[in-house]
């Protein structure tokens, strides 16, 4: 159920920054591969709630003058979609910059293939579960008989998935990353709940612009990270050859520091670095599928800036 080589990884990054690497702790580790797939704690003294569901049995029918294109059979010889960085040749997110909150999620119900068009191609099949963690990715599209979402363990790519297989949850959440103003805002409902300065990636390293999601949440692997948990996201890095080799297969995460003092700079080598207090209140409150959209600066500043 864990990630087979989180210790060896994290294990080296901490060593080498002992024996004199300190840019790499001054720097944001990437995630490594041990996801919990429980549910996000529901804060004290509020009433925990349960996600509305909805059945792929919802799919709109075509009118007469539409028809749903046929998926063509999926080899058993398909690569699954893992931790892992995802096949290629599935389509570019054509709403890499869109800031609209998603407010839908499907969850796979059983393995199902993923395809780079509506009646396209089957590249590669979605589980239920990576590394043991429930996978739920937001809706970006739908085309009668189809439904397009994130595709994760990829930056700005979409996978196109037919009827059945799958349900949908409501999605409530969003975060919105601003990379000139260091800001990260949190979305519920589509008002601005509460931002803050944040620290992002370095010269070589940046935080990957466009849409992706919270893939789930991993312990603190170093005492760094201010004791809290982390958020992996479905984002890699741009540039996998210049993260530092111990990172290396690692995930863009969301995460705390041991201090403060390298808010509002690219530090990082990727992820998103904001304050303890920050990221225990977005754990205890946004769940899994959420949806992540990092943008070069809002053309307003959100209500909380």
């Amino acid at each position: 159920m864990l990630f087979d080589r989180l210790t060896s990884r994290w294990t080296l990054g901490w060593l080498l920054a002992a024996v004199g690497v300190p840019l790499l702790l001054a720097a944001a580790l990437l995630v490594g591969r041990t996801l919990t797939g429980g549910p996000a704690p529901v804060p004290v003294g509020a009433a925990p709630t349960t996600p509305a569901t909805t059945p792929d049995t919802a799919e709109p029918s075509p009118t007469p003058e539409e028809s749903v294109p046929p998926a063509a059979p999926a080899p058993d010889d398909l690569p699954v979609v893992t931790y892992d960085p995802a096949p290629g040749g599935f389509p570019a997110d054509p709403g890499v910059g869109d800031t609209r909150p998603l407010t839908e999620g499907l969850s796979p119900t059983r393995t199902v293939a993923a395809y780079d068009a509506p009646g396209g191609r089957p590249l590669a099949f979605l589980a239920p579960t990576i590394s043991g963690v429930p996978l739920t990715m937001p809706v970006v599209d739908r085309r009668v008989g189809w439904t397009a979402v994130l595709l994760p363990s990829a930056n700005r790519r979409i996978a196109w998935l037919p009827a059945g297989g799958w349900h949908t949850v409501a999605l409530h959440h969003q975060l919105v990353v601003e990379r000139r103003t260091h800001r990260l805002t949190w979305y519920r409902d589509g008002r601005a709940v509460r931002s803050w300065e944040v620290s992002l990636g370095m010269a070589g390293q940046s935080t990957p612009l466009g849409r992706t999601f919270i893939l789930g949440r991993t312990p603190p692997p170093q005492a760094v990270y201010g004791g809290v948990d982390i958020f992996a996201l479905g984002a890699i890095p741009d540039d996998p050859d210049a993260v530092p080799t111990g990172l290396r297969g690692a995930h863009i995460g969301l995460h705390s520091w041991h201090n403060d003092d390298t808010l509002g700079r690219n530090v990082t080598n990727g992820c998103i670095r904001l304050t303890r207090s920050g990221q225990r209140q977005l754990l205890a409150e946004v769940p899994a599928g959420t949806a992540v959209v990092v943008v070069e600066q809002l053309a307003a500043p959100p209500a909380t800036a």
